[in-house]
């Protein structure tokens, strides 16, 4: 049986859909989160090894921390707790491990606030809390608007973890290359511990989010001086 706090209104479906849309206006297409480099250094060559990837940041790294933020600033925008929101915010700028993966996620939150106030503004965004520089996290931004907008918790984490997963698929299959059906295996294979990864970060307390991927945080490094590139990050 469905949970009713977890069912979603057709309007907030279509709404979480055109927001995890890889057509919505936030440059997702750019960022690789160093896969770029770690595909030239040979740690990803194919399919199972692109799963491999994944199925780390999934369980110990970057995938796993937005997802963990994600909950806690859907919960306390819900709750409109300006507190807890505040610490969350901070806490997702402080973690973000190097250059290019802060800006990552602060491009991503800046257009993602920009299209949301231009089209679907609500009053969570005015009390959206913002870091140095008027800058907030990716994972931040699309959790108090989603709250904001009525939208559970739940089917909300869902479809950001997937939107950030499939976006990596993707610029695998450009960069190794791929074929499309293989980056569907690979969404396919990772599906289940997505779902687990989802429940783990929606159980995770704000200050045991942390990332133990040390190889794809070096990636994200050594992607800032990386000779040849096609993408930001």
């Amino acid at each position: 049986m469905t949970d009713a706090a977890d069912t979603v209104s057709a309007g907030a479906l279509w709404r979480l859909l055109a927001w995890m849309s890889p057509s919505f206006p936030v440059g997702a297409f750019a960022y690789s989160s160093g896969l770029e480099w770690a595909i030239e250094a040979g740690d990803i060559r194919d399919a199972d090894t692109l799963r491999r990837w994944l199925a780390v940041l999934l369980r110990d790294g970057g995938l796993f921390c937005d997802a963990a933020l994600f909950a806690h600033a859907h919960r306390a925008a819900a709750c409109d707790d300006a507190t807890a929101l505040a610490e969350t915010a901070a806490l997702a700028l402080a973690l973000v491990p190097s250059r290019e993966r802060y800006l990552e996620t602060t491009t991503q939150g800046k257009a993602f606030v920009e299209a949301i106030r231009s089209a679907w503004h609500c009053a969570a965004f005015d009390r959206l809390p913002l870091g140095p520089q008027n800058h907030v996290a990716y994972p931040v931004a699309v959790a108090v608007a989603t709250a904001g907008h009525g939208i559970p918790r739940e089917p909300a984490l869902h479809a950001f973890v997937h939107a950030l997963v499939a976006n990596l698929i993707s610029a695998g299959v450009r960069l190794v290359p791929l074929g499309q059906t293989d980056g569907q295996r690979v969404l396919a294979a990772l599906e289940p511990l997505a779902v687990e990864t989802c429940a783990r970060a929606a159980a995770t307390p704000l200050d045991a989010i942390g990332s133990a991927a040390f190889r794809a945080d070096i990636a994200s490094m050594r992607h800032e001086t990386q000779y040849t590139r096609l993408f930001r990050s």
